[in-house]
């Protein structure tokens, strides 16, 4: 019998750089075939060749033994093949109903039926294990219960093969503990899963098979059963990585950083941040840990200066920061790793060597007067780009070109190369391979051992957990807890950031 999914000798080239080269795979029906990779590795574009996104410049993809034409989504769909996207493709202000049944709705005459397609919902939801409110809105949902949402309307189509992208990038301990059970089930009723992940944890713990790509090709295969998290890591990488972060105990001196009763608002206008108030010494890591959309976002940007302070102050040395003047901040001491890097970390369309310097280009030595300095440009880039290992053909290459592990390195480089007195670190490694995530939690701890004071902000309670000296944890816009790092265990932290009491 042929596979449920048959790659063949994929290649997929873009200029100067191969994305996949000769890759062969196979799923078999109720498999769970995991797809491990660093940064730039090609698994988005392998997974995205076979839901017919990207069009390979050969290569042969068979689902159940039915050959798919290249660029074919429709093709794909028909054939039962369904895709669950790492960021949501969700209309906020539109029902969980609404959103299922989107571009493909039950009718009665000329008139949607909503009554039959909320049925049809509720039967979904009955049939998986995925409990959603048929009539709720989604945007005043949490994350966990949207990427349920996205599953079931990949799964409406009576799917064979789910590829999931990333899935577990904002949930909580608890609700990927019950994401992995679901994929357990459906792989136990016979659908085949694609399953794209950077936690080794997860990987272990539900994955059938593992295949590890590196450089566009296939590195290597294996089963949970037969090695580790280590081992896993090994093969991906080519060397030793190592998981848990090494550092001294921290040398804590003076507060840098005060937050004091600070209240913001979101985007929509209603309170985010209500009454925050933290202290942060020179020296030390303070991890912020909480499930996004409990504020943490518009924490950041109203201590950086990119977002309006109805009340409170932020100070940096004893010294307030202005208000909506990201520039003047930075210029007081404050380097930012923002969340969303292509929104706010990077220009896409400016060259690497000119992102390196976005928020020093005018101040030596990159700059007399009015006057760029080239050279000095070009070779700060030069030794950023070796020193952090971004992967890229040329300094001059665009941003936009880069994956988006790379992208993330040139922020981290630009940010943490500066010899600033405060980090703000927001999901530093979100979307990151297994060793830059190793790499980057080293210049972390570097910085806090150079006399910095470092705010990281994570939605990875094991990323919160293994860096920090002191860890607050935030539900509904306040801090509901501050634990000392070395007491802080993961399932008392997941309960907290759950909103559940102690």
């Amino acid at each position: 019998m042929s596979s449920l999914l048959e790659l063949s000798n994929i290649t997929k080239t873009y200029p100067g750089v191969v994305a996949n080269e000769n890759i062969s795979l196979t799923v078999e029906k109720g498999e769970i075939v995991a797809l491990l990779g660093e940064n730039g590795a090609g698994k988005s574009t392998l997974v995205k060749t076979v839901f017919g996104l990207v069009r390979p410049d050969s290569g042969e993809i068979r689902i159940k033994g039915v050959e798919i034409q290249a660029g074919d989504t429709a093709g794909a769909i028909a054939q039962g093949v369904g895709m669950v996207h790492q960021h949501f493709q969700l209309v906020p202000i539109m029902s969980v109903t609404e959103n299922i049944i989107l571009g493909d709705e039950p009718r009665r005459g000329m008139r949607i039926d909503m009554k039959a397609a909320r049925e049809e919902v509720l039967a979904l939801s009955k049939k998986y294990g995925l409990q959603v409110d048929p009539d709720a809105i989604v945007e005043d949902l949490p994350v966990g219960t949207q990427q349920r949402i996205e599953i079931l309307k990949a799964l409406r189509k009576d799917v064979d093969l789910l590829i999931l992208d990333e899935p577990t990038a904002v949930l909580t301990p608890q609700e990927i503990d019950e994401l992995l059970g679901v994929i357990r089930n459906l792989a136990n009723s016979g659908v085949g899963i694609l399953f794209i992940s950077h936690k080794l944890r997860e990987v272990m713990a539900v994955a059938d098979r593992v295949v590890v790509l590196r450089d566009g090709r296939v590195a290597g295969s294996t089963t949970p059963k037969e090695t580790n998290e280590a081992g896993l890591a090994h093969l991906m990488v080519g060397r030793d990585v190592v998981l848990r972060v090494e550092k001294s105990e921290a040398q804590v001196k003076e507060v840098v950083l005060s937050i004091e009763n600070l209240h913001t608002m979101d985007d929509r206008k209603l309170t985010a941040v209500q009454g925050f108030s933290l202290e942060v010494h020179a020296g030390e890591i303070f991890g912020v840990a909480g499930v996004e959309g409990n504020g943490q976002r518009e924490l950041v940007e109203a201590i950086c200066g990119m977002r309006h302070r109805v009340e409170g102050k932020v100070l940096v040395s004893g010294v307030e920061t202005p208000d909506l003047q990201p520039r003047k901040v930075h210029l007081m001491g404050v380097s930012h790793i923002p969340e969303d890097r292509e929104k706010h970390g990077l220009v896409a369309s400016y060259s690497i060597a000119d992102n390196l310097v976005l928020n020093q280009f005018d101040q030596a030595p990159f700059a007399r007067g009015w006057i760029r300095k080239a050279s000095a440009i070009e070779s700060n880039a030069t030794n950023l780009v070796k020193e952090f290992d971004v992967r890229t053909p040329s300094i001059k290459t665009t941003a936009g070109a880069l994956s988006g592990g790379n992208k993330q390195k040139v922020v981290v480089a630009r940010e943490l190369s500066q010899d600033t007195k405060v980090v703000i670190a927001a999901q530093p490694t979100r979307g990151v391979d297994v060793g830059s995530i190793e790499f980057i939690h080293q210049q972390l701890v570097a910085a806090r051992d150079r006399g910095a004071a470092v705010l990281l902000v994570s939605a990875e309670l094991d990323e919160v957990l293994s860096l920090s000296d002191r860890i607050a944890v935030m539900f509904g816009g306040k801090i509901v807890a501050i634990l000392d790092g070395k007491d802080a265990d993961r399932a008392r932290v997941g309960r907290l950031m759950a909103g559940l009491s102690e």
